[in-house]
């Protein structure tokens, strides 16, 4: 039995290598999330309709976020193998496709939330047990995303760069200017939405504005390091000399990112279906699930952190042909992110109660928000083993495999379930959703067999020449 346990605990030195790689990712993601969550608290504090606008649109635009790191994600997965291979030309064609990626991307995006945002808006909008107004919700919904459609562009660019830097082994920078941009978020939140230090009161549009030059402050912190530490990051010399891509390599990054990138768009655009289908039970509904998101995703920063550490190790170790090490390393990493999420669980539902009292909202969407909180808690150790399980198939290049895990399971088994559920059915939404996040321990099945089956366990940058 000792033996058996010490096969999923590592020495010192792969824990300070798991810290060095994940803790700047992890402060980021925390520090980001719980600005997040404050932002959000301030716009709840100017009403509930306020902030279902806002929540609304923010869901939305949460699937473009997840197309740009979707795309990204399969040049991304070339760009470490080749860095582990200190192979810099290959990461400088890999960035230059995610460029390409990231312009069709945002210019697709913008023409829909600019001709089609009210419709969008209005999928989410149904009467519930609460007298809210729903036109309210709308208009507030329709003054955010008029501010916030700005912000997609440099948003994307700064991902490419931050993704690129953390792939290569920089974590630090992008923590640091996220940071940056969070605070900066935080402050001009309070000026513009409550019209401190002579600037007027905007509301829902002042937190679009904070968010804009927020986003700017940390694009331009990123891009200008990066590019002022070229001798440290030496492919990023002559990225802007010519815009060629070989074609074999592009087919290939086509290949295995394509799927990741429909991944990232199926799977998002499923978690807003959800959303839609909770939102059948009332307006209500979408303000406690907004709180209970919120307050989750603070949390959820463990396993996140945790994902990005498989595939920064992992994808460096079969980059450089050390196969037999990284699944023993990924091995030690499952388990740890298990571990350190079942903790974060117990905390998570202690918490619970407390926070949606802060929310300027009625009694019976705190009340809900609370409950929802607790059934996420209670979900984490799924969560984080799923998730783990995904970044390791990706890590591999098993890009198809984590299409039909991820995303196809979304679309094929939780979101049939939740509409029958909503449409056909008087169940409440906390036994809802109960169902429809139950569901993960298929999930968590089917990642546990295919990580047994070593498939992932390619060199990619041998396939690519």
């Amino acid at each position: 039995m000792a033996v058996k346990t010490r096969r999923f605990i590592g020495d010192k030195a792969f824990y300070r290598k798991l810290f060095a790689v994940m803790l700047p990712i992890l402060v980021q993601n925390v520090i980001t999330n719980f600005v997040g969550l404050l932002d959000n608290i301030m716009v709840g504090r100017l009403g509930t309709e306020q902030m279902s606008g806002v929540a609304i649109v923010n869901q939305l635009i949460f699937v473009y976020a997840l197309c740009i790191f979707g795309g990204i994600s399969g040049a991304g997965i070339f760009t470490t193998q080749f860095y582990g291979s200190k192979d810099d030309e290959g990461v400088r064609h890999t960035v230059r496709v995610k460029f390409y990626i990231i312009l069709i991307a945002t210019a697709v995006f913008a023409a829909a939330f600019l001709f089609f945002g009210d419709k969008l808006i209005s999928l989410f909008l149904h009467e519930g047990k609460e007298d809210l107004d729903l036109a309210a919700t709308l208009e507030y919904g329709k003054q955010y995303l008029a501010v916030m459609v700005w912000q997609a562009l440099p948003f994307a660019v700064m991902q490419v760069y931050s993704g690129t830097l953390r792939e290569t082994g920089e974590t630090v920078v992008p923590m640091f200017a996220g940071i940056t941009a969070i605070f900066v978020n935080l402050f001009l939140n309070w000026v513009f939405i409550f019209g401190k230090l002579g600037a007027p009161a905007l509301g829902v549009e002042g937190a679009a504005l904070a968010t804009l030059i927020a986003r700017l402050v940390e694009f331009s912190v990123v891009v200008v390091w990066a590019h002022t530490h070229t001798k440290r990051f030496t492919y990023l010399r002559g990225l802007y000399k010519s815009p060629k891509v070989p074609g074999r390599l592009l087919k290939k990054i086509a290949a295995k990112g394509t799927p990741l990138l429909l991944n990232e768009v199926l799977w998002a655009s499923g978690m807003t279906v959800l959303n839609q289908c909770y939102s059948q039970r009332g307006l209500e509904v979408v303000s406690a699930v907004n709180i209970s998101s919120t307050v989750s995703n603070l949390f959820f920063c463990s396993f996140f952190a945790m994902g990005s550490t498989v595939s920064i190790i992992v994808g460096q170790l079969l980059g450089a042909g050390e196969f037999e090490r990284a699944v023993d390393e990924d091995r030690k990493l499952v388990a740890f992110s298990v571990t350190l999420c079942t903790l974060t669980g117990i905390v998570m539902a202690a918490v619970a109660p407390l926070i949606p009292r802060i929310y300027n909202t009625t009694d019976a969407v705190k009340s809900l928000a609370c409950e929802l909180l607790i059934v996420s808690a209670c979900m984490m150790p799924l969560d984080a083993f799923t998730n783990a399980s995904y970044f390791t198939l990706r890590s591999g290049g098993k890009t198809f495999i984590t299409f039909l895990f991820d995303s196809g399971f979304v679309w094929a088994v939780c979101v049939p379930v939740a509409f029958v559920i909503s449409r056909f059915t008087g169940i409440p939404i906390l036994p809802m959703f109960i169902i429809v996040r139950g569901l993960d321990l298929i999930k968590c099945i089917i990642g546990f067999i295919l990580i047994k089956k070593r498939a992932w366990v390619n060199n990619l940058t041998v396939e690519n020449g």
